[in-house]
């Protein structure tokens, strides 16, 4: 395997929870009304240090989604998903963007979001942004 690239960000970062990779600013913060089965998740329209897997159908709240989950190159733990293709016209918006979820990352301040108990299980989005 090649050298392995990791790129700094600058300013109120998020990162992986496990290894403390940066994945995301907080200015690129599109939505906060995302759900994940694990909880609350965050859509940015960019992420960093992230590899895509393959690409797959899912059924969300908000219909039929092509997606791909998206790891860190940290340390290989998933940390959400990418949107690639959104089927329903109301829901294009979402395509390229990233969905990271919140309790596999770390915010700006450093502080870990716990599982709560209210989470569903099964694919998940937001209803509204």
């Amino acid at each position: 395997m090649g050298r392995l690239f990791v790129q700094s960000l600058e300013g109120k970062i998020y990162s992986c929870k496990h290894c403390r990779t940066h994945l995301a600013l907080c200015q690129d913060i599109v939505s906060k009304s995302f759900h994940s089965r694990h909880g609350k998740a965050y859509l940015f329209s960019k992420v960093v240090n992230v590899t895509s897997g393959e690409r797959e159908e899912r059924m969300m709240m908000t219909g039929l989604h092509t997606v791909a989950d998206i790891f860190c190159v940290g340390c290989g733990s998933i940390v959400g998903w990418k949107y690639e293709t959104a089927h329903e016209k109301s829901q294009k918006y979402k395509e390229g963007k990233s969905v990271l979820e919140r309790v596999k990352m770390s915010g700006p301040d450093g502080s870990n979001y716990w599982v709560s108990h209210e989470a569903q299980v099964g694919s998940s989005d937001a209803d509204d942004v």
